[in-house]
């Protein structure tokens, strides 16, 4: 079982700081280093692969997730093949139907929460939204998200699930990764929403922003015994795109990512910063020093937290 990420040159480093301690001898020419962890080789390369190989190689690899050079399904959708997988192609006709559009933010984020929304966009809605500018919340600034998401909340059927640093790390040491995380969280919405509709046309479908196979989401939902809603469900990288219900959902995510930071900048007495980059290593190091529980503000397992207490 193996999992292959492709990393920028910041996710790169941010790899070969995290298995420092963890090297071992590599024979592969091209490759920049070799490691072993917790039942899990990591070999990454030059050209910013890395593969990782063992029982816990999706839960390994999700560490780095929000790194990857170019958008993906997600660090454990993409395996070594021989042959290039095409990306799935939509019934025709979909961007205009009734969907239940779904979509999280703040998985590569050092600080906050982890937060999934879904919105159902009825077929007599889909223009409408179209018009107002609805689109993937990376794109949007912060006013025009606040502009945006009052219109969900008031007009439209929607659930959020925002787990909380505090609820993440609780659910990270007991050995479930992000990527489960993310799979019941998008289900539960899915779920929610549909017991919302009150008298809506049923819709005709559910489309997830892809951050992992069909196959391995619905091994999680088994797993972990939840009910898949039965409806036809699709799952496509850069859903915002092919229907603006997954947009909708981003705003949203987006929208009570960004109370929930201010709310914990609040608490913290500093700014948090968004992202895993150095001010986050910056930050977290001054809450150590204040005395302030890490675990409350931060999602505990990214290298951040190592590189916090080496500032100290």
């Amino acid at each position: 079982m193996q999992t292959v990420i492709l990393l920028t040159k910041e996710g790169l480093s941010k790899a070969k700081a995290a298995y420092e301690n963890d090297l071992v001898p590599c024979k592969a020419k091209s490759a920049l280093f070799q490691a072993k962890k917790n039942g899990v080789t990591i070999t990454a390369y030059r050209s910013g692969k890395v593969l990782f190989q063992g029982a816990n190689h999706d839960r390994e690899s999700s560490r780095f997730q929000g790194f990857e050079k170019q958008r993906t399904p997600g660090p454990s959708t993409v395996t070594s093949s021989k042959t290039k997988k095409k990306r799935p192609t939509l019934p025709q006709g979909f961007a205009d139907w009734g969907v239940i559009g779904s979509d999280e933010v703040g998985a590569g984020a050092y600080f906050g929460p982890l937060t999934t929304a879904a919105v159902y966009v009825p077929r007599n809605k889909v223009d409408e939204l179209r018009q107002m500018g609805f689109a993937d919340s990376k794109n949007l600034t912060d006013d025009k998200i606040e502009q945006l998401a009052p219109y969900i909340i008031k007009n439209l059927p929607y659930h959020i699930v925002n787990l909380t640093p505090d609820f993440y790390n609780q659910k990270q040491e007991s050995g479930q990764n992000v990527v489960a995380m993310k799979a019941l969280s998008h289900n539960f919405t899915h779920n929610q929403v549909l017991a919302k509709l009150d008298g809506l046309p049923r819709p005709d479908a559910i489309l997830v922003d892809q951050f992992v196979q069909g196959s391995s989401y619905y091994r999680y939902l088994t797993k972990n015994q939840q009910i898949r809603p039965d409806l036809p469900t699709y799952f496509i990288t850069k859903g915002e795109s092919e229907h603006v219900a997954v947009a909708a959902a981003s705003v949203l995510a987006r929208f009570v990512e960004l109370k929930s930071m201010q709310e914990l900048s609040a608490e913290a007495g500093v700014t948090l910063p968004i992202g895993a980059g150095k001010e986050a290593d910056r930050t977290a190091a001054k809450l150590m020093k204040q005395k302030k529980d890490l675990r409350h503000f931060a999602k505990l397992h990214f290298a951040n937290t190592k590189k916090a207490q080496a500032l100290l």
